[in-house]
Protein backbone atom coordinates (compact mmCIF):
# COMPACT_ATOMS: atom_id res chain seq x y z
CA UNK A 1 0.00 0.00 0.00
CA UNK A 2 1.12 3.47 -0.70
CA UNK A 3 0.77 4.61 2.94
CA UNK A 4 4.13 7.31 2.30
CA UNK A 5 1.78 10.20 0.33
CA UNK A 6 0.08 11.39 3.85
CA UNK A 7 -2.71 13.94 3.78
CA UNK A 8 -3.74 17.83 4.08
CA UNK A 9 -7.06 17.43 5.95
CA UNK A 10 -9.10 20.76 6.20
CA UNK A 11 -11.71 22.64 7.66
CA UNK A 12 -13.11 24.59 10.60
CA UNK A 13 -11.17 24.74 13.86
CA UNK A 14 -12.21 22.20 16.67
CA UNK A 15 -13.57 19.40 13.96
CA UNK A 16 -10.66 16.27 14.80
CA UNK A 17 -8.33 16.71 11.98
CA UNK A 18 -5.63 16.53 14.24
CA UNK A 19 -7.59 13.58 16.32
CA UNK A 20 -8.40 11.62 13.40
CA UNK A 21 -4.62 11.32 11.67
CA UNK A 22 -3.80 10.41 15.45
CA UNK A 23 -6.45 7.81 15.35
CA UNK A 24 -5.35 5.94 11.74
CA UNK A 25 -1.77 6.19 12.89
CA UNK A 26 -2.83 3.87 16.06
CA UNK A 27 -5.07 1.79 14.10
CA UNK A 28 -1.80 0.87 11.39
CA UNK A 29 0.73 0.67 14.58
CA UNK A 30 2.39 3.99 13.33
CA UNK A 31 4.20 6.45 15.32
CA UNK A 32 2.57 10.14 14.43
CA UNK A 33 4.66 13.01 15.72
CA UNK A 34 2.29 15.91 15.92
CA UNK A 35 4.28 19.44 15.82
CA UNK A 36 1.91 22.39 16.23
CA UNK A 37 3.60 25.15 13.43
CA UNK A 38 3.76 28.85 13.96
CA UNK A 39 5.14 31.76 12.00
CA UNK A 40 8.68 31.70 13.43
CA UNK A 41 9.45 27.86 12.16
CA UNK A 42 11.82 27.84 9.53
CA UNK A 43 12.76 25.19 6.86
CA UNK A 44 15.85 24.86 8.54
CA UNK A 45 14.03 22.96 11.85
CA UNK A 46 11.75 21.41 9.18
CA UNK A 47 14.48 19.92 7.49
CA UNK A 48 15.52 18.50 10.78
CA UNK A 49 12.43 17.24 11.75
CA UNK A 50 12.07 15.43 8.35
CA UNK A 51 15.40 13.86 8.56
CA UNK A 52 14.71 12.25 11.31
CA UNK A 53 11.19 10.70 10.78
CA UNK A 54 11.42 10.08 7.34
CA UNK A 55 14.49 7.48 8.58
CA UNK A 56 12.17 5.81 11.09
CA UNK A 57 9.36 5.62 9.38
CA UNK A 58 6.97 7.32 11.42
CA UNK A 59 4.32 10.34 10.41
CA UNK A 60 4.70 13.54 10.66
CA UNK A 61 1.66 15.83 11.70
CA UNK A 62 2.11 19.71 10.82
CA UNK A 63 -0.57 20.99 12.96
CA UNK A 64 -2.20 24.40 11.47
CA UNK A 65 0.46 24.01 8.75
CA UNK A 66 -0.93 27.57 7.17
CA UNK A 67 0.72 29.40 10.11
CA UNK A 68 4.42 29.21 8.55
CA UNK A 69 5.26 32.11 6.92
CA UNK A 70 4.65 32.17 2.63
CA UNK A 71 8.41 31.87 1.99
CA UNK A 72 9.18 28.91 4.60
CA UNK A 73 6.10 27.18 2.91
CA UNK A 74 7.70 27.11 -0.64
CA UNK A 75 11.16 25.52 0.55
CA UNK A 76 8.88 23.14 3.17
CA UNK A 77 6.84 21.92 -0.07
CA UNK A 78 10.48 21.33 -1.73
CA UNK A 79 11.53 19.09 0.84
CA UNK A 80 8.28 17.01 1.25
CA UNK A 81 8.53 16.49 -2.30
CA UNK A 82 12.38 15.25 -2.49
CA UNK A 83 11.51 12.44 -0.05
CA UNK A 84 8.11 11.88 -1.86
CA UNK A 85 9.96 11.47 -4.99
CA UNK A 86 12.42 8.93 -3.27
CA UNK A 87 9.99 7.00 -1.54
CA UNK A 88 7.83 6.48 -4.85
CA UNK A 89 11.16 5.08 -6.40
CA UNK A 90 11.68 2.90 -3.81
CA UNK A 91 14.93 4.63 -2.55
CA UNK A 92 16.26 3.07 0.68
CA UNK A 93 18.75 6.30 0.78
CA UNK A 94 18.49 9.94 0.43
CA UNK A 95 20.83 12.61 -0.10
CA UNK A 96 19.05 15.37 1.88
CA UNK A 97 19.41 18.82 3.14
CA UNK A 98 23.49 18.20 3.48
CA UNK A 99 23.18 14.48 4.82
CA UNK A 100 22.70 11.19 3.64
CA UNK A 101 20.05 9.24 5.46
CA UNK A 102 18.42 6.41 5.84
CA UNK A 103 14.80 6.42 4.29
CA UNK A 104 11.43 4.18 5.41
CA UNK A 105 8.99 3.55 3.07
CA UNK A 106 6.65 3.77 6.07
CA UNK A 107 7.31 7.58 6.40
CA UNK A 108 4.51 9.80 5.76
CA UNK A 109 3.63 13.36 6.26
CA UNK A 110 -0.01 14.83 7.15
CA UNK A 111 -0.75 18.83 7.02
CA UNK A 112 -3.65 20.43 8.84
CA UNK A 113 -5.01 23.71 7.80
CA UNK A 114 -7.69 25.69 9.54
CA UNK A 115 -8.78 27.87 6.80
CA UNK A 116 -9.35 31.85 7.05
CA UNK A 117 -6.57 31.57 9.36
CA UNK A 118 -6.28 35.28 10.37
CA UNK A 119 -2.12 35.51 9.67
CA UNK A 120 -3.16 34.21 5.82
CA UNK A 121 -5.00 36.16 3.14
Amino acid sequence: PKMFLGGPPAGPAGTGKTETTKDLAKALAKQCVVFNCSDGLDFLAMGKFFKGLASSGAWACFDEFNRINIEVLSVIGQQIATIQLALKRKQTELFFEGSQIALDAGFGVFITMNPGYAGRS
